[in-house]
């Protein structure tokens, strides 16, 4: 299944709530709308002609310049009866759900696919995403303690923590952008 025809069923079920698509180049997605993200969902995994059943990751973007955070959920079709297919027989697909940053809530996946309940956890942790209805959203890298969300672009490293002197790999002790 190629992205057109994935996009082409979206767009016929979903409507409006396909906000948009880009198809050219090596990473092609579609850009869903959050309210209606765990519907579609399900239908990306359960249609047969689908069949989404791997979630491989959720990555966090800081579209600082747009006022906004996203997460890129990259899908994968991966055969049940035969999981150890080369991957030229399974079929690939992403979408991207887009939020303000002054409130960067995106309804949680965990119930649709399990590899969400981590890599959600992440994007909170690190971008400062919210997602509703995630049956555990806490920390997962930083101390319960932390502020802010280090892999924001305009995250602002602490100069110490808990009386600790901060440095990065190379060795900066006033890390500023």
């Amino acid at each position: 299944m190629v992205a057109e025809e994935v996009c082409r069923l979206l767009k016929g079920r979903f409507g409006e709530a396909v906000e948009g698509t880009v198809l050219p180049g090596g990473h092609p997605y579609a850009r869903i709308a959050a309210d209606r993200w765990p519907e579609v969902a399900v239908f990306l995994r359960d249609d047969p002609r689908l069949g989404f059943n791997l979630l491989r990751c959720i990555s966090a973007l800081d579209l600082l310049s747009e006022e906004k955070l996203a997460c890129v959920y990259d899908l994968c079709h991966v055969p049940l009866e035969q999981p150890t297919v080369l991957k030229t027989q399974t079929h690939e697909f992403a979408v991207r759900v887009v939020v303000d940053r002054s409130n960067p809530v995106i309804p949680s996946v965990a119930h649709v696919w399990p590899a969400a309940d981590w890599h959600e956890r992440e994007a909170y942790d690190l971008m400062g995403i919210e997602f509703s209805g995630h049956p555990d959203l806490r920390r997962i890298l930083c101390p319960d303690d932390w502020n802010g969300h280090p892999l924001r672009k305009d995250y602002e490293f602490p100069l110490e923590y808990h009386d600790i002197p901060a440095t990065t790999e190379f060795e900066l002790t006033n890390p500023r952008h």
